[in-house]
């Protein structure tokens, strides 16, 4: 496991707190040691490090009365939504509370013909479409997993649809967020935009609770597309395939979903979700529109993507067909564990200038073979952004070892491409460590003087993000 710092704990305030919280919200105050550790660790590689206490709030008010009886106190407070971050963002180097805002998952207000909705952060991306599909808009930011919309705020999550609808700071118009103070926040009206002093939206979305808690959000939607089309095409090299994804942008093609899939996780989903493609490096693409664009549009990326050697190009319309091909994209973490039965998957992210992609999914893929790893690669290509996920053995220390230095490898590799060492994963505990490196010492500086003023006694998330403690 990775080495994490344990950081000073407050034993008399916690303690204290803990007693004043069981007295006001009784059941709601979780200290079981399962439950505990769930909340410390979930899909993350990093070592647990599991709160005092789990508590289950219902409201904003109860939030501030949590927050003021934890800031009397100096106990820290660790946001929790589903537990789907990968860079230890939930766990608990100095104790505290983890307040799980699962409870929270009220919709609140649909304004159909603003296009727009108004959520609790523990509402799921799946819940929230289910409930808007009667009215004809949908929320298009899709992770993969089924994860809350205020974690999905609180880490900036993108996803397979963001090269066409951007990512979660591109679609929170408003928020509510109770601060380390136990003061609420608004952030912006509902308008669509706005010139109104400090982008507050903005800095809270992506900050990882360590700014404030989310309470409410006020997300853009869209229009469900009258028709979609699903396509895939295999490439002889990951190089003709970005290739082929940058000719597909200079025409201006509007791709909905555009997913690289190298050789080894084709293989894997093949076997896992029973499909029979080619196993060679793939691009999954996705087109949104009328009846006639989307086949239009497919057909179009088809004669490109010929002209960078692509074979076996096919595109359906056919619902069930699209939604199977998707699911096998969704499922290749869990495909790709079988590639080594027994082993766990350490997952990275990086984010690069398309133009430098296939170089450095190469690089990695070359650096891969090196060290002797099975590390099947995805990635956001319309972005710039993919995947490795790393079989390894916890038990090998050796292992675990040159598995580190990989990913401190490929983040360097990416920010020396002018990329960056996360594009949707966030820093976290995992990449702390690269984000001076990234962006120099003045911004690390400038967001530590933001998270002083606002958090002075460092009561929101510590020890994330690389703030200091």
């Amino acid at each position: 496991m990775a080495l994490l710092a344990d950081l000073p704990r407050n034993e008399e305030g916690i303690a204290t707190a803990l007693g004043v919280l069981t007295q006001r919200l009784g059941p709601r105050v979780e200290t079981g040691q399962a439950l505990r550790e769930q909340h410390g660790h979930t899909t993350t590689w990093l070592r647990n490090q599991p709160p005092d206490a789990v508590i289950f709030p219902q409201s904003t008010d109860e939030v501030q009365e949590i927050v003021r009886i934890c800031a009397t106190h100096r106990v820290p407070i660790i946001p929790f939504g589903t537990g789907t971050s990968l860079e230890g963002h939930v766990n608990a180097p100095a104790g505290g509370i983890s307040l799980d805002f699962s409870q929270m998952d009220a919709i609140l207000a649909v304004h159909a013909e603003d296009m727009d909705v108004v959520i609790q952060p523990g509402v799921t991306r799946k819940a929230l479409n289910t409930h808007l599909r009667d009215t004809g808009l949908f929320f298009p930011i899709d992770p993969g997993a089924d994860a809350s919309l205020g974690g999905m705020a609180a880490t900036n999550a993108s996803g397979t649809c963001a090269v066409r609808y951007g990512t979660m700071k591109d679609n929170v118009l408003a928020l509510k967020a109770v601060l380390p103070s136990g003061e609420v926040v608004k952030s912006a009206a509902r308008a669509r935009k706005t010139s109104a002093g400090y982008d507050l939206t903005r800095l809270i979305v992506g900050s990882e609770g360590t700014l404030g808690l989310i309470t409410e959000l006020t997300l853009k939607l869209q229009g469900i597309p009258e028709a979609m089309s699903a396509a895939t095409c295999s490439f002889p090299s990951v190089e003709a395939a970005c290739r082929a994804v940058i000719g597909a942008f200079q025409y201006g093609l509007p791709v909905a979903r555009i997913e690289l899939l190298d050789a080894l996780q084709v293989r894997a989903c093949n076997a896992y979700s029973k499909l029979s493609l080619p196993e060679t490096p793939l691009l999954l693409l996705e087109f949104h529109g009328s009846e006639a664009g989307v086949t239009e549009q497919a057909e179009i990326f088809g004669e490109i993507a010929g002209d960078h050697g692509a074979t076996g190009f096919t595109f359906t319309t056919r619902e069930e067909e699209r939604i199977a091909l998707w699911q096998a994209r969704h499922d290749a973490y869990w495909a790709a564990l079988q590639l080594r039965p027994g082993a766990q998957g350490i997952s990275t992210d990086v984010c690069v200038p398309i133009s430098r992609l296939a170089d450095c999914v190469t690089g990695a893929q070359d650096k891969l073979a090196e060290l002797g790893f099975t590390a099947p690669i995805v990635g956001h290509v319309g972005d710039g952004n993919f995947h490795t996920l790393l079989l390894i053995d916890m038990e090998d220390p050796e292992e675990i070892a040159k598995a580190e230095g990989f990913v401190g490898w490929l983040n360097d590799l990416a920010i020396s491409m002018d990329g960056t060492c996360t594009g949707e994963h966030g820093i976290g505990q995992g990449k702390a460590k690269y984000l001076d490196r990234e962006l120099g010492p003045g911004a690390g500086a400038m967001m530590a003087a933001i998270k002083r003023g606002v958090d002075p006694d460092n009561i929101f998330n510590p020890g994330k993000i690389g703030l200091p403690v």
